[in-house]
């Protein structure tokens, strides 16, 4: 049996835990409490702890043998501003904040394979266990790169799992490739002069502008990108106007658009340009236009997929290569910028999806990412003929 399968003594206390973080739930870059226990936990195995790195991160440190090579785990630890709705015992009791996307689940998993790599140790080099902040729209991952993470924790690769929904407990999937899509924010305000409803023909109408900008938009990925590449744009928000019979003089609107190749996000923000200069030249309106690209793709490298997809197998999972990628998005990707790595989906089941105010994460997972760590680990570690374990 391998050392990363023998870990059921470490299971009750994971699951207090994974519970006690859920019923305490943090928003970004406010995760004093949950980053408190995350580094003390460490201190107490004896790692070296590093805190307040982009804030609230942590990265602890446990170094074995005389190798050189490093790799980071990854675990997020925010939760989302969403009112809790389960009557679970262990339900948020923070007013407004909800771990709705499983990273309690994540963070306890990251800290029972520093657990159990602290008391086996087999593996030689360092392993960076980085305890990330603000993953959940705020850009953690690009705040501890800026903040030195890779100068001050050299990895050479780096690795990361999610849970996933819609796969059962006791499956995984990754892929070579993009895994997670790009997400892109665009916010458009139409302006006019505004007027009575009753004279159109007085004043430029912004609604009108809008609502013909909404089905221009629409198009953009039909008739302006490749039907052989994956895209998504999605208007997902429209405000103006206050009463019957006055015409607004501005109009708001708001959206997404998610991708997975940089020159096919460079087409569509030109595409979405290009629309509002025609409304605007139509309509007689004026715009202002602001694209933001906030998450790049998460983009995996192949030998490190691979080695995430032989892990998962090797610890009990059923593991496959995922047949397309997904259209959310990771700030994970800020890693894979930098390193070479793999994002791992970790079968999860369960009812609710992520971000539902009755998530809850499933505690049947948590042995399965305890040993997939740990055995990742183990493998882009493995001791060679020149680099002994110990003196």
């Amino acid at each position: 049996m391998m050392a990363a399968d023998m870990i059921d003594d470490l299971l009750p206390e994971l699951v207090a835990l994974r519970r006690d973080l859920h019923a305490h739930p943090e928003l970004a870059f406010k995760e004093e409490r949950t980053a408190g226990i995350v580094a003390a936990e460490l201190h107490q195995l004896g790692l070296e702890v590093h805190e307040g790195i982009a804030g609230t991160g942590v990265v602890g440190t446990l170094r074995h043998g005389e190798g050189t090579r490093s790799i980071g785990l990854r675990a997020d630890m925010d939760a989302l501003p969403i009112i809790e709705q389960s009557r679970l015992a262990h339900a948020s009791r923070n007013a407004g904040v909800h771990h709705g996307c499983g990273h309690d689940g994540h963070t306890a998993m990251l800290l029972g394979a520093a657990r159990h790599l602290a008391r086996t140790r087999r593996f030689d080099g360092a392993v960076h266990f980085i305890f990330q902040p603000a993953e959940e729209g705020h850009g953690g991952a690009r705040v501890m790169v800026e903040h030195g993470l890779f100068e001050r924790f050299p990895c050479d690769a780096v690795y990361a799992l999610h849970n996933w929904p819609d796969l059962p407990v006791g499956h995984a999937q990754t892929r070579v490739g993009p895994i997670m899509a790009a997400a892109d924010r665009f916010d458009i305000v139409l302006r006019g002069r505004g007027g009575h409803a009753a004279q159109p023909h007085l004043t430029p109408d912004v609604l009108l502008a809008a609502s013909q900008l909404v089905g221009q938009l629409n198009t953009i990925v039909a008739r302006r990108i490749d039907p052989a590449e994956s895209a998504v744009l999605s208007v997902t928000h429209v405000s103006g106007g206050a009463s019957h019979n006055v015409l607004p003089a501005e109009v708001a609107l708001t959206g997404t658009v998610r991708s997975f190749d940089p020159a096919v996000q460079d087409r569509i923000e030109g595409a979405l340009r290009d629309a509002v200069a025609g409304i605007v030249l139509a309509h007689g309106v004026e715009a202002d236009v602001n694209y933001l690209r906030y998450y790049p793709a998460t983009v995996n490298s192949e030998a490190e997929a691979l080695l995430a997809i032989e892990a998962a197998a090797s610890v009990g999972l059923q593991a496959s290569l995922a047949a397309r990628p997904a259209f959310t998005s990771e700030d994970f990707a800020f890693l894979l910028r930098e390193r070479p790595g793999a994002y791992l989906w970790l079968g999860q089941g369960g009812e609710c999806s992520l971000h539902h105010p009755c998530y809850d994460f499933n505690d049947e997972a948590l042995p399965y990412g305890v040993r997939w760590f740990c055995t990742v680990a183990e493998r882009a570690l493995a001791p060679t003929a020149s680099e002994p374990t110990s003196k």
